[in-house]
């Protein structure tokens, strides 16, 4: 039976690539000269630092420039509340990670209310998709793709 996994996931080698590209691009920007901004890769979480709120938005959208050119969809990205101590001010950038229990649940509600003749079950944080034709699991493929879920997904383990 052909099979697929729908999954969830964020290079973060490309990450830290997109990371090293928006300090490149703080250290040109005219509106940041003299300003002690940066990004800074801890773990899986980028933390952004700088001397005012409007410039943390300004950073959020020059990182998430940066995340689109290196092929990572910026819906992954969730910015954190903004943190003020002293004269600076800074906030973590999350990745969203796997299929979440809610998430996973709308995804199955959402292919089994396309009328796809296939099977759907949640297996951790993935979801296993299994049907008898390749061209049914193609239209799953294509409906997820153009499916508002809040979060990007990518497809693994696909078999015949």
């Amino acid at each position: 039976m052909p099979q697929f996994d729908i999954i969830s996931e964020v290079d973060m080698v490309e990450v830290k690539n997109a990371t090293d590209n928006a300090n490149r691009e703080l250290s040109t920007r005219f509106d940041f000269r003299g300003v002690d901004a940066s990004f800074e890769l801890v773990k899986e979480k980028v933390k952004m630092r700088t001397d005012e709120d409007m410039q943390l938005r300004q950073m959020a959208d020059i990182l998430r420039s940066a995340l689109v050119k290196r092929n990572i969809d910026s819906s992954a990205m969730s910015v954190g509340k903004t943190e003020f101590s002293g004269k600076t001010c800074s906030a973590d950038v999350e990745f969203l990670q796997g299929v979440e229990g809610a998430v996973a649940k709308k995804v199955v509600k959402s292919i089994k209310d396309s009328k796809l003749k296939v099977q759907v079950s949640i297996q951790g944080d993935k979801v296993r998709v299994v049907g008898k034709k390749r061209d049914d699991l193609q239209a799953v493929m294509q409906h997820v793709k153009t499916a508002e879920l809040g979060q990007p997904f990518q497809f693994d383990n696909f078999r015949d």
